[in-house]
């Protein structure tokens, strides 16, 4: 299959379960809309985010924080093809805050898909602030896709991942 970002479906992917729900369904989604389908992680380097007191030891390096962003692409799409071996995907792996990046991707996007958090406290905002910065401005629909109910649904180390500041939607 040749490759384009034009008519592509976009799917925003942080190692989550709920991103990982987002996948699944973007990928069957696909699949019927006969939509080439890219899966991409934003990521940003942790070092500035550090306070300037913080000890330099343990900083992980631009790098390094590159190169536990792309394992983190990398297992997302080993798990979804994992399940779906024949799904077709093109992994893109960017430097940025998430919304500016999705929101790039998405431009010539037939559809742009996030997953979505559980809503356990009514008086927080339903959708966190990257999905309702791509819904008030993405040129394509936008997609959230509810995090599944089942134990243990998404992948643990990516969970451990995530928490370890590698970025969220």
């Amino acid at each position: 299959m040749e490759w384009s970002i034009r008519g592509a479906l976009i799917v925003g992917v942080d190692g989550s379960a709920a991103s990982l729900a987002a996948l699944r369904w973007a990928s069957a989604q696909a699949r019927l809309l006969g939509a080439p389908l890219a899966v991409v992680h934003a990521w940003a380097p942790t070092a500035p985010l550090r306070a300037p007191y913080a000890p330099v030891t343990g900083q992980a390096s631009v790098e390094q924080d590159r190169r536990r962003a792309a394992e983190l692409l990398q297992a997302s799409v080993a798990w979804l093809l994992a399940s779906d071996p024949d799904a077709h995907v093109r992994p893109l792996l960017d430097e940025g805050m998430p919304a500016t990046v999705l929101l790039r991707h998405a431009r010539h996007a037939c559809l742009l898909a996030l997953g979505r958090k559980p809503q356990e406290d009514v008086a927080l905002p339903a959708l966190g602030s990257v999905a309702r910065e791509c819904i008030r401005h993405a040129m394509c629909p936008v997609v959230t896709v509810p995090e599944s109910p089942a134990p243990g649904a998404g992948i643990p180390w990516l969970a451990e991942h995530v928490a370890a500041g590698a970025g969220r939607f």
